[in-house]
């Protein structure tokens, strides 16, 4: 258990650092800011909002009740993979916030519209640490 853990760490590293990486890359491969239909930034903006919620839907119906679960069987293997699986879908579904600004700051918007997309993908990702109930990390402390 402890090994996927630190898997589910390392993950989440590497997509903070590639968040980074977009919010450069879009500033280095971005043309600049241009007139950009109004539209788009409130189907994106739409888009963001609602990916924000099934984060939070995911989070709560894979990641945390597995993580009961875990607490009180921590040698159910199952439990264990859907812990997991929650986790990484809610780190990818973070990341794709984060492509969100980049795809805006690509399709000509500026630095501001793509900076909240960012910003989110990298808090959430930064807040939804992988973490198992203690009970879970050393069953021998029940």
């Amino acid at each position: 258990m402890g090994g996927t853990l630190r898997a589910l760490r390392i993950v989440q590293w590497m997509l903070l650092a590639s968040v980074v990486f977009c919010a450069v890359a879009g500033e280095v491969v971005g043309s600049g800011a241009r007139a950009v239909d109004p539209s788009l930034s409130y189907i994106f903006t739409t888009a963001g909002v609602a990916l924000v919620g099934v984060i939070f839907v995911v989070r709560r119906t894979l990641v945390l009740r597995s993580a009961e679960t875990l607490g009180a069987h921590p040698e159910d293997e199952i439990m264990l993979r859907h812990w997991k699986n929650g986790c990484l879908t809610t780190y990818a579904l973070c990341e794709v916030l984060a492509l969100f600004g980049w795809g805006l700051r690509l399709l000509g918007c500026s630095f501001q519209q793509s900076l909240p997309f960012y910003i989110g993908g990298f808090l959430l990702l930064f807040f939804f640490k992988p973490q198992l109930p203690p009970a879970a990390l050393h069953p021998s402390l029940e």
